[in-house]
């Protein structure tokens, strides 16, 4: 007769100090997963909601009040012997002094070098997605000029991640923008990800956006040291970005699109429901703007992705 696993709900939060350090604790040698590190958190209790169990667990664990938070990630994992769920939350603001209440060890640690501690399983996703930013914007432009304005103009909302795609540009004129757009984006410590299908040498960017025909051509993750990103449109392509290995995706369209008028739009629904069977960072893409961050995020998404949504005046993106 077989014996159901037992399933653990647990509410975790990424804490970060005001140079951006990441806050991680030693998990105690006698409990699962003992000695590894991991994100503060714990179980969500019976009768308690997921915001109830994180702050309490955070007060508990670390000793801050937690102010405000928004949803960063959910993971679902199987150990073999155990089911978790991880909802993930990045603490926005928070009081109090952060102490190692039970005696765990505690480290602040930059985001890039998370990967340098050993962590349970199920933290690996959260680690990618506690790297990303909210915003994810697609460089496009039909001429050298246009590109490098539109360029200009996206560095200066505050994008953090641009994607060199660039399919409109006349083919003799792609290299010639990608030497101007690595220079400005090396300049503002942007990071720059090659689209998969303008065969370029990755050679100074930031790493790899695979197309999503390029993605499901892959039998595995390109050999590259930086990101690898994929363009998905359904749950095939996002299982199979997720078995590659790759760091983060985008899911289109969330909505019509003037581009892709024939496209169904999946909707904030339909787009749940495809990000609940997979454990990776997505964008939300397609007909949205800076402004569909916050239902982005509610949704399960990492944020948003866009081209003309980040050639908008007024908002800023957040860092």
């Amino acid at each position: 007769m077989q014996t159901s696993k037992a399933a653990v709900h647990v509410a975790v939060g990424v804490i970060r100090d005001q140079q951006g350090n990441i806050l991680i604790a030693r998990r105690p040698k006698h409990v699962h997963q003992g000695g590894l590190w991991e994100f503060p958190g714990g179980k969500v209790e019976a009768g308690e909601t997921v915001a109830q169990a994180l702050r309490r667990e955070l007060r508990e664990e670390v000793g801050v009040e937690v102010a405000a938070a928004q949803p960063l990630i959910q993971v679902r994992h199987d150990y073999g012997d155990i089911l978790v769920q991880l909802d993930v939350f990045d603490i926005i603001n928070y009081s109090g002094v952060v102490s190692a209440c039970e005696g765990q060890a505690l480290r602040w640690v930059a985001p890039y070098r998370l990967r340098e501690f050993s962590f349970p399983a199920a933290n690996f996703t959260i680690i990618k997605a506690a790297q990303l930013p909210g915003y994810y914007a697609i460089l496009e432009g039909n001429s050298f000029a246009e590109v490098l304005e539109n360029c200009r103009t996206m560095l200066a909302s505050g994008v953090s991640l641009l994607q060199f795609r660039v399919k409109s540009l006349p083919v003799a004129e792609v290299p010639q923008a990608l030497v101007a757009v690595l220079k400005m984006c090396k300049q503002q410590r942007v990071a720059l990800l090659l689209n998969s299908d303008l065969s370029l040498s990755l050679s100074g960017a930031d790493g790899l956006h695979l197309s999503s025909r390029a993605l499901m051509n892959s039998t595995e993750r390109p050999q590259t040291l930086g990101w690898v990103a994929a363009s998905c449109h359904n749950l095939a392509e996002l299982k199979h970005a997720e078995k590659l290995g790759v760091d983060f995706a985008v899911l289109a369209p969330v909505k019509p699109t003037a581009t892709h008028p024939h496209a169904v739009p999946l909707g904030w629904e339909g787009l749940t429901v495809l990000l609940q069977q997979v454990n990776l960072p997505v964008y939300a893409l397609g007909g949205l703007g800076k402004k569909d961050f916050q239902a982005a995020i509610h949704a399960g998404a990492q944020g948003v992705a866009g081209i003309s949504a980040f050639l908008e005046a007024g908002h800023h993106c957040p860092a």
